[in-house]
């Protein structure tokens, strides 16, 4: 289930960007005058693009939980921090879907603000906080050669869309570049998590045929012991003169 779930939330949130991108000019789009993005952003096709975009963020959280569950340490950390990213980034995405279709011409100051609260303070810098915490927190609990640059590369790169509201130049750049990177890196992980039973399932084998074997050392011992005992003590008790009370 973690790998498909993996997988799935970089596809999803790929093909959606992607599509936002083709069909909205997402995300610079959005540096334009609030009436022509609101205009722009009835359309139907726009709505479903970020309604999948959201799906894709919100499986964030199921992610989170099941690697919480098998992680050596961080494990409870990694739930938290995932969930909360996933639920700060769905809020700001489903303003989309869920608000813009009731808004007409009449408001766009409040199209604005939402844009300001729900999409550049909860839904992107926390986001990009959180995703970046959350990365950092996997990357310890489950190193690997490829996983752990790859995820520390691509959370360091996330972070800095904290740095965009700030005007920071290539800080956009990087972000867009970081999520890329961490897109790869999801599907790097599903592919370590998905191999990772086979080779829990080869050391139990193992260690349990290492069981076995101990045990057969033992009853071989065990029995050797037996033997000598019978071979040295029985002899003397049958040599022995048998006693008797009517002696």
């Amino acid at each position: 289930m973690l790998p498909v779930l993996l997988v799935a939330g970089a596809l999803g949130a790929n093909l959606a960007f992607l599509g936002l991108g083709w069909t909205f000019g997402y995300p610079d789009v959005l540096a334009d005058p609030p009436d022509l993005v609101l205009a722009a952003a009835h359309r139907p096709v726009v709505l479903l693009l970020f309604g999948l975009l959201a799906v894709s963020a919100a499986l964030l959280a199921p992610i989170a939980v099941l690697l919480g569950r098998t992680a050596r340490g961080h494990g409870r950390a990694i739930a938290v921090v995932g969930t909360a990213a996933a639920a700060v980034q769905v809020v700001g995405l489903l303003r989309w879907p869920l608000v813009v279709p009731f808004l007409g011409p009449a408001d766009v100051d409040t199209f604005a603000t939402l844009n300001t609260v729900l999409g550049t303070v909860v839904g992107e810098t926390l986001g990009y906080a959180g995703t970046a915490a959350f990365t950092v927190l996997v990357v310890r609990a489950f190193p690997g050669r490829v996983t752990t640059p790859l995820g520390l590369v691509s959370a360091a790169l996330v972070a800095c869309g904290v740095l965009v509201p700030l005007h920071v130049p290539g800080a956009d750049l990087a972000n867009f570049a970081g999520y890329v990177a961490w897109s790869a890196w999801l599907v790097a992980l599903a592919v370590t998590r998905r191999a990772a039973p086979g080779r829990r399932t080869r050391h139990s084998r193992r260690r349990a045929a290492q069981r076995d074997s101990s045990l057969r050392l033992d009853m071989r011992s065990l029995r050797s012991t037996a033997a000598a005992w019978v071979s040295t003590v029985r002899p003397e008790i049958d040599s022995r003169v048998p006693i008797s009370l009517y002696v």
